[in-house]
């Protein structure tokens, strides 16, 4: 059986960008923010991970997009 234990996950921003649609909540901007996270055991560095996350810029909410 193989446990690990994650120490650490460290978020930095990349870069943000207009994404195309409206917030369904406001009728904001969509905002499109690139996300690249680091996952650590103690010190040792795991995996890099990249993702994309969208957000409001009037009510700062989270969209989640369904394809």
């Amino acid at each position: 059986m193989c446990l690990v234990f994650v120490c650490d996950e460290e978020e930095t921003e990349l870069g943000r960008q207009a994404a195309p649609g409206a917030c369904p909540y406001c009728g904001g901007t969509v905002q499109a923010v690139d996300i690249e996270s680091q996952w650590r055991l103690c010190f040792l560095p795991l995996c890099f991970k990249r993702k994309r996350k969208y957000f409001c810029t009037l009510c700062a909410r989270r969209l989640v997009v369904y394809q």
